[in-house]
């Protein structure tokens, strides 16, 4: 990790964003939004349910975890009108848009920052808060096997 710390990257001077809970991130294309096992009690009793119906109804097992199942538009079932467990979000949405597919160039980070109003408002999140939720989510792909 400490490898990354010591390059320069588009970010060096740190990225201001905010959550405008637009549903941008929660609506486009299909894919996988994980929920590790320690995240399924928090949002399960946010919902006011039981885990295994909870998992029944609104997850798919992947790997070692789960993912949230999608409408066949690609939107999160979370996801009407406003996101329904925002404050217990899973960590991947937690992390948006600091995503590494989204840092790896200034040209991905760009595209992403067309779709995402959040980015360039708010506070100041530093290169190193940046690469540490980078690492965070690298850590949880390795946990996950995938």
């Amino acid at each position: 990790m400490k490898r990354l710390y010591n390059r320069s990257y588009f970010f060096d001077h740190g990225i201001h964003f905010e959550c405008r809970r637009c549903g941008v991130c929660c609506t486009g294309d299909p894919g996988i939004i994980y929920v590790g096992k320690d995240e399924l009690t928090s949002i399960a009793e946010h919902l006011s349910l039981q885990v295994p119906f909870f998992i029944e109804k609104y997850l798919y097992p992947i790997k070692t975890e789960y993912s949230i199942k999608e409408h066949a538009d690609g939107r999160c079932f979370f996801y009407e009108n406003g996101c329904t467990i925002y404050p217990v979000r899973p960590h991947q949405c937690k992390t948006f848009p600091f995503w590494f597919e989204n840092l790896r160039s200034l040209k991905k980070w760009k595209r992403i920052s067309r779709e995402c109003p959040g980015i360039g408002c708010g506070p100041l999140h530093s290169k190193e808060q940046i690469l540490e939720i980078v690492q965070s989510n690298m850590d949880l792909v390795v946990k996950m096997n995938l």
